[in-house]
């Protein structure tokens, strides 16, 4: 299944994946090292862009809880490929405001998506509810034999399903999202996951 050769790896990538090890995020688990890599090296960005974003998780955790504990308790972040996608619930626009410019702080992010809603939040029930959204998807994706659910990352936030990665066709995405659609509470289904580019043709 391993589509790359091996290569050498620099020094920040090994302490980037030691980090997401030692330091798991909101809705991280702590699994083995050698697993993590593994994982991580059939993915479409790889071995090194696993780590990079792993770098920019842990850079964006420190802006945040930093700044405003606030920030680090309710924003909920994906980071796939240098993009990072901002969701949850703040108390006003002004919040909202600097949680993307500290975003645009963190080295390597290329892309900063706003999706956080400027509201009150839903609570234990809501979050509970938002939680097992995410599990279910993640469980239907990873039985569904015609979907990478690797190359996606998942977040679920007042109902809404927040997808961002990259698929290997529309076709496959089309399954996500209607995976999706097809579960208990889902209020809607917000999309920013690349289609694959065919590999080009040789000359």
């Amino acid at each position: 299944m391993f589509r790359r050769r091996f290569q050498l790896i620099p020094v920040t990538t090994c302490i980037a994946l030691a980090a997401a090890l030692i330091l798991p995020g909101c809705a991280g688990t702590v699994i083995g090292a050698g697993a993590t890599a593994g994982t991580a090296a059939m993915e479409e960005r790889g071995l090194s862009g696993a780590a990079d974003d792993t770098a920019i998780r842990l850079r964006l955790n420190a802006l945040y809880s930093g700044d405003d504990e606030r920030l680090w308790r309710k924003i909920g972040f994906q980071v796939y490929g240098g993009r990072v996608l901002l969701t949850g619930a703040l108390d006003t626009p002004e919040m909202q405001a600097r949680a993307v410019r500290l975003a645009w702080q963190a080295e390597g992010v290329t892309e900063v998506i706003n999706e956080i809603e400027v509201a009150e939040s839903d609570g234990i029930t809501g979050y509970g509810r938002d939680t097992w959204i995410a599990t279910q998807l993640k469980s239907r994706l990873l039985f569904d034999k015609e979907v990478s659910s690797i190359n996606y990352s998942i977040d679920a936030v007042r109902g809404k399903v927040y997808l961002i990665g990259v698929a290997q066709s529309r076709k496959e995405l089309n399954r996500v999202i209607n995976h999706a659609r097809g579960l208990d509470y889902v209020q809607k289904v917000v999309s920013y996951v690349r289609i694959k580019r065919p590999p080009e043709n040789p000359s």
